[in-house]
């Protein structure tokens, strides 16, 4: 729904918008998008974000690869994408107007800066000036709003004794401002943040302030904006909630879990995008006891957070695709002793350096078997920025009670997108059953620190215990003692006991359950990851026009579900949506001889609801 058409229907409320803001990367586009999260998430609205920017710290300015973006879908109901298309579209230059302008709806309304549409911008944007897309044809059916932020915002600090290049930084404020004026918003918010961000410069803050309630004044006063527009709360569960990004509520869960099983919680990494935040975050609580050390190198990194685990702490690393290569044979090293240890992968586009700000899938096979030798161990998968808190929690509750490193994948859409969150209780978590081993008394047995429960899990041995002295190391070991063994047999009891306690995790986590539709559909949608919110969005629509389909979302990868098998079994057609070639679909079709579809994007970019919607449309077709 564009913002004319509801203006007229419904009496300037609305149900849900979407907005994107664009701009080059020094415009401030991240920040405003944030800016306006927290205000919306204040407001009670549900709302989903997607953050899209360049990999370069200084991109070039004025070019399409320069351009930074920030869509937010709110509304008075739920919410699970940022959106397909916009209703509004900010355009900063001529660049982010060309980049973005097929993302809005149409009949959208577009705001555009018009000191970004000279020659300069053209040039840079390759857009032949006797084609200006401002007088041209070219934006006709919708609704443009040509204003001069950067010189409005020039005029209002003349006074100030500011450079000019710090001036111009503050246009995205004046942007801020008059969007908080179209859509009924307080300033009360982003005036407390940056109070708080320049508190002490004085002249910056004293410069942003103005600009922001210059952006806002100019909205109320002037006669083409004399419509504003209201978006009214969300209807959630009674409970405390807040504004979440993905690696924050990822951090958030690593230290829930060290709190509930009163461990020590020690972080070992090296900084890498989009994972690096779950580092920041962490370092802020060290009142929590929460170690954090930025090591000179990935392999560092992992090994600090495996000599941590051995000495009795919650160990944790994270990366993104390429600094998981580099662990392998340190995530080799924790299968073979046996360690707890949590292993965070925040996905982008590969392969190599790839596209480090653009989002994927493609790590899963990765994460699978891409360790040398027969290395199992359990996968599981955020699918939303607030999930991200319940899969940190449950990777670490795997770890500590089946003595085993574990996977967590997330992804750089997810990780950088936020939704409200609403604060559980520490009654509504699982209690974590920490077993650590004891001294050993005079008249027990030798201690044999491979030796198995029923779980086939070995005992956790810190260092310093008396009596429970013991080896561990990368070689082969005996199968109860832990000394060193090459022999044949052995070798194969411990290759398949290890797999053996993987699998019988299954035993341990939640069944598969159906997120909508029933095991009468014909077809089911299976995902996992990220992919849920596009894929729930696209089988809600798709019931509205009376299409029968189920949508599954897996979280446990490996082992799956101990019930994954039986309930694909009730669907005629299965088609699996991934951000990479088909990698999920492969495991599926190995486990359970199942012939699913793959429904494969490879962009850097999240699907749409309605990309999936064409697939099961033509599908039943």
């Amino acid at each position: 729904m564009t913002l004319e058409k509801e203006n007229t229907q419904v009496k300037n409320v609305l149900d849900k918008v979407t907005i994107l803001y664009a701009g080059d990367s020094g415009d401030g586009i991240q920040l405003i998008g944030n800016q306006f999260t927290n205000n919306t998430a204040l407001y009670g609205n549900d709302l989903s974000t997607f953050p899209d920017f360049p990999a370069e710290i200084r991109a070039p300015l004025g070019t399409l690869a320069g351009v930074s973006g920030f869509q937010i879908n709110f509304g008075n109901s739920a919410v699970f994408t940022p959106g397909d298309l916009c209703d509004v579209l900010v355009a900063m230059n001529a660049a982010s107007l060309k980049k973005n302008l097929s993302r809005l709806k149409e009949r959208g309304t577009i705001i555009i800066n018009s000191a970004g549409f000279d020659k300069k911008n053209f040039r840079l944007a390759g857009i032949d000036p006797a084609d200006n897309p401002l007088t041209n044809s070219s934006l006709d059916g919708y609704k443009v709003h040509q204003i001069d932020i950067t010189k409005l915002t020039r005029e209002n600090l003349k006074d100030s004794s500011l450079g000019s290049k710090e001036r111009d930084r503050c246009k995205n404020m004046f942007v801020l401002g008059f969007i908080y004026w179209i859509f009924n918003r307080s300033l009360d918010s982003t005036i407390d943040f940056l109070q708080r961000k320049f508190k002490s410069k004085e002249e910056v803050l004293e410069a942003n302030l103005k600009v922001l309630k210059s952006g806002y004044h100019y909205a109320e006063t002037s006669e083409t904006f004399s419509n504003r527009f209201e978006i009214k709360p969300a209807e959630m569960a009674p409970g405390l909630y807040r504004n979440v990004i993905g690696n924050q509520a990822t951090s958030l869960g690593l230290i829930a879990a060290a709190h509930c099983s009163g461990m020590n919680l020690f972080y070992g990494g090296y900084p890498i995008t989009p994972a690096s935040d779950i580092l920041h975050e962490l370092a802020k609580h060290k009142n929590f006891g929460i170690k954090t050390f930025q090591a000179e190198d990935e392999i560092a990194g992992i090994c600090s957070a495996i000599g941590a685990s051995f000495g009795g702490d919650l160990a944790t690393t994270a990366s993104s695709g390429p600094g998981i290569a580099l662990k392998g044979e340190a995530i080799g090293l924790a299968v073979m002793m046996e360690l707890p240890l949590v292993i965070i992968n925040v996905q982008r586009g590969g392969p190599s350096t790839g596209l480090p700000t653009k989002t994927e899938q493609s790590d899963l096979l990765q994460a699978m078997y891409g360790r040398n030798g027969e290395a199992p161990l359990p996968i599981v998968a955020a699918q939303s920025p607030s999930d991200c808190f319940e899969m940190a929690y449950e990777a670490c509750r795997i770890a500590v009670e089946h003595m085993t490193p574990v996977f967590l994948l997330t992804d750089g859409y997810i990780a950088n997108g936020a939704e409200p969150w609403k604060y559980p209780t520490a009654e509504e978590l699982k209690p974590i059953a920490l077993k650590v081993r004891g001294a050993r008394k005079e008249d027990e047995e030798a201690y044999l620190p491979y030796k198995r429960n029923e779980d086939l899990v070995r005992e956790w041995a810190v260092p310093g215990t008396p009596g429970v002295e013991h080896r561990l190391g990368g070689l082969e070991k005996d199968k109860e003692s832990g000394n060193v063994s090459y022999d044949p047999d052995n070798h194969q009891v411990m290759v398949n006991l290890r797999a053996a306690k993987v699998n019988q995790i299954a035993k341990h986590i939640p069944k598969q359950e159906l997120d909508s539709g029933t095991t009468d559909s014909k077809l089911l949608i299976l995902g996992w990851g990220s992919t849920y919110g596009a894929i729930k969005t696209a089988a809600q629509e798709l019931k509205t026009e009376g299409v029968d389909v189920a949508h599954a979302q897996i979280r446990y990868i490996h082992p799956f579900p101990e019930n994954l098998g039986e309930l694909l079994s009730n669907y005629d057609h299965i088609i699996i949506p991934e951000l990479n070639d088909g990698q999920l679909v492969k495991l599926i079709r190995d486990k359970y001889l199942i012939d699913a579809k793959a429904l494969s994007k490879v962009k850097g970019q999240p699907f749409h609801a309605q990309e999936i919607k064409n697939e099961v449309l033509n599908h039943l077709k």
